[in-house]
C-alpha cells in the first residue's frame, strides 16, 4: 500500500540555498532532509511536516549559528512589518534589530533587512517543497492522512509566497521610480525547479504569483476538508478560509476576501480574545486562546538566549534586547484608542492612575519604565529570568479577529458602505469598546478607519502591514508630541514609505540572470532630510 502513497519527481528538488552564490556561507550547518529521504518512508514523511512549523521558529535560521540577532526566522518578519509601519518606538533603538525598517535606512541589496526576510522565506519554501515533491494531493489513492501532509505543506507554502508578495512587491510612490518593475514579485520556486531554472528565474507578474498561491490553497482545501490537524500549529481548513482571504484582499478582490473571511470565522469555532486573556501577567499573548487559529510554539531546544521572539518583544524580559530598547507604541495610534477600549491597557499611559497595570516585576519596576511602553506580550509563567522558560511560549499567525476586519472592509468595497460599517461597529461593540459607534459613510474613511483599528489590534504581530501598503494612508512619524526621540526617525512620508517594498538581494540577483536590472529601487538616500517638517509630507524625488 505505502508504495500507492508517495509519488517521487524525477528531478532532484532544488534547494533555497540555488537562490544564492554564497551556497556554504549561508547554510553551512543547517540543511534539511531531500524529497528523496521524506519519501522513503511514512514516519520520514511526518517528520518532515513537523518540521515545518519548528524551522518557522527556529533562532539563526538562515546562518545556522549566530550572525545576527534578527536572524529569527517567521516572528522575525512579524516585527519587520511592524517596524515599517511605524507603530513600534524604541526608547534606545541601537538594541532594536529591526529599527532600519522604521527609519528606511541602511535598505539596499547588500543589507541584512533585504537578506534575511528574503532567505528566510526561501527556505521555508524548500522544506514545503520536498513534501509536495512526494505527496500528490490530487491522487485518489492515498489516505486521508497523507493528503492531509501535503495540503499542510501547500498552505504553508502559500503563507510564505503570499509573505514574499507583500514584503517585495514594488508600489507606486514618490520617492522612488518603480515604473518599470511595477507589477513583478518574486521567483517562483517548486518542487520541480532544478538547479538550472533557478539561475535564470524571472520575479512572477502579480497575476502569476496570485494564481500559484491560490492554486496552492485551492490543493490544501482538498486535503483538509477530510483531515483535522492534531494541534494548530499546523494550518486547518478554516486557516486556507483565511489565507484565501488575505490573499483576495491583498488582490483588492473585495467580493471573495469577504466570502473566505466569513468561512474562516465559521469554520474555525474561534472566539475574540477577552480582556482577561489579554491582559493575564504571566500569559498574555503567550499562550493561545480560542481565538488563535494558528500559532507557533518555540521550545529552548530551537531558540537561543537571544534568538527568542518573547526576548525581543516583551519589555519584561530580562535576558532579552526589549528590555533595554523598552519598546512603546507610537502616541499617535495610542492617543486613537478610546479610554474604555481595554487593548488601550497594554500601554503605559502618562497618567499610571488611568489602569491598574501589572508586572510580574512588580509596581517599583514599573513606575520606572517610559510612558507608552508596551506590556501586550508577556513571559511564559511569569519568568522574566530564565529564556528556556519566559520564552517558549506561543506565538500567533493568524488570530480569527483578523477575519472580522477583513470581512468589515471587504463587505463595505464590495457591498455597501453601511453593511461593512455595521460589522466593524458590531465586533467592535462586542469584543473591544462596547459604546464603539463608527458613522462614517465615505469607503475610504471607512479603510482607513478599518486600517487603524487593526493597526492597534495587531500591535507587535505585523498583521496590518499588508492592508497599510494596499491603501496607501501615508505614515506620519513626526508630529506634536511625537515620542520618537531621535530625528533619523521623524519622517513623514505621502501615501507609503519608500522601503515598503524591500530590494531583492544582491546574492540573488547575482546567481539569478533574469533579475539582473529588474530589482527593486534602493529606498535607503529617497528622504535625506530629517525631521520632515512637521505637518508636511518629504518632498518626492519623481
Amino acid at each position: 500500500m505505502k508504495k500507492n502513497i508517495f509519488k517521487l519527481f524525477s528531478a532532484m528538488v532544488v534547494s533555497a540555498t540555488v537562490l544564492t552564490g554564497c551556497i556554504e556561507e549561508i547554510f553551512p550547518e543547517n540543511s534539511t532532509a531531500t524529497s528523496e529521504q521524506i519519501g522513503a518512508s511514512a514516519s520520514a514523511l511526518e517528520a518532515a511536516i513537523n518540521g515545518l512549523p519548528s524551522q518557522m521558529v527556529q533562532g539563526y535560521l538562515v546562518y545556522g549559528r549566530q550572525v545576527r540577532e534578527s536572524d529569527l526566522a517567521y516572528p522575525s518578519l512579524m516585527l519587520v512589518q511592524s517596524e515599517l509601519l511605524g507603530d513600534i518606538v524604541a526608547t534606545e533603538y541601537g538594541y532594536d534589530w529591526w529599527w532600519r525598517y522604521s527609519a528606511n535606512y541602511g535598505m539596499s541589496d547588500n543589507t541584512y533587512e533585504s537578506f534575511l526576510p528574503y532567505f528566510a522565506l526561501y527556505k521555508f519554501i524548500k522544506s514545503a517543497n520536498d513534501v509536495i515533491a512526494v505527496v500528490d494531493v490530487t491522487d485518489p489513492t492515498i489516505s486521508d492522512e497523507m493528503r492531509g501532509y501535503g495540503s499542510m505543506a501547500h498552505a504553508f507554502r502559500a503563507l510564505d509566497y503570499y509573505t514574499l508578495m507583500v514584503l517585495f512587491e514594488p508600489v507606486e510612490n514618490i520617492y522612488t521610480d518603480c515604473s518599470k518593475i511595477l507589477g513583478l514579485t518574486v521567483p517562483i520556486v517548486t518542487e520541480a525547479t532544478t538547479n538550472d531554472m533557478a539561475k535564470n528565474n524571472p520575479r512572477a507578474t502579480r497575476e502569476e504569483m496570485m494564481a500559484f498561491i491560490l492554486s496552492d490553497l485551492d490543493k490544501a482545501e482538498i486535503g483538509l476538508t477530510d483531515y483535522t490537524p492534531a494541534t494548530k500549529n499546523f494550518p486547518s481548513l478554516a486557516v486556507v478560509y483565511g489565507l484565501k482571504a488575505k490573499v483576495y484582499m491583498w488582490d483588492e478582490n473585495y467580493a471573495k476576501a469577504a466570502e473566505y473571511a466569513r468561512k474562516a470565522i465559521d469554520a474555525s469555532d474561534a472566539t475574540p480574545m477577552t480582556s482577561a486573556q489579554w491582559h493575564n501577567p504571566t500569559t498574555g499573548f503567550n499562550t493561545a486562546t480560542s481565538s488563535w487559529m494558528w500559532y507557533l510554539h518555540p521550545t529552548a531546544s530551537n531558540m537561543g538566549n537571544l534568538a527568542n521572539f518573547i526576548g525581543h518583544i516583551s519589555n519584561e524580559a530580562g535576558w532579552g534586547y526589549a528590555d533595554l530598547s523598552k519598546l512603546q507604541i507610537a502616541r499617535s495610534l495610542y492617543d486613537e484608542i478610546a479610554d474604555n477600549d481595554f487593548r488601550k491597557y497594554s500601554f503605559l499611559d502618562p497618567d499610571r492612575s488611568f489602569y491598574n497595570y501589572q508586572s510580574v516585576q512588580g509596581k517599583e519596576w514599573l513606575d520606572e519604565q517610559p510612558d507608552y511602553m508596551s506590556l501586550k506580550f508577556r513571559c511564559v509563567n511569569g519568568d522574566y529570568k530564565i529564556y528556556s522558560v519566559g520564552a517558549a511560549g506561543d506565538i500567533p499567525v493568524m488570530r480569527v479577529e483578523e477575519m472580522y476586519f477583513i470581512e468589515a472592509e471587504a463587505v463595505a468595497a464590495s457591498q455597501n458602505v453601511a453593511a461593512g460599517v455595521q460589522l466593524l461597529n458590531d465586533f467592535m461593540k462586542r469584543y473591544r469598546q462596547s459604546d464603539y459607534n463608527c458613522v462614517l459613510t465615505d469607503l475610504r474613511a471607512v479603510q482607513l478607519e478599518v486600517l487603524k483599528q487593526m493597526r492597534i489590534e495587531f500591535w507587535g504581530e505585523g498583521i496590518a502591514f499588508p492592508t497599510a501598503k494596499r491603501l496607501k494612508p501615508g505614515v506620519i512619524q513626526n508630529y506634536e508630541g511625537t515620542n520618537y526621540i531621535e530625528d533619523i526617525f521623524k519622517i513623514n512620508c505621502e501615501g507609503v514609505k519608500p522601503n515598503w517594498a524591500l530590494v531583492i538581494p544582491k546574492d540573488e540577483v547575482d546567481s539569478n540572470t533574469a533579475l539582473q536590472g529588474k530589482n527593486n529601487p534602493d529606498p535607503s538616500g529617497s528622504i535625506p532630510t530629517r525631521p520632515t517638517p512637521i505637518g508636511t509630507y518629504a518632498p518626492g524625488n519623481n
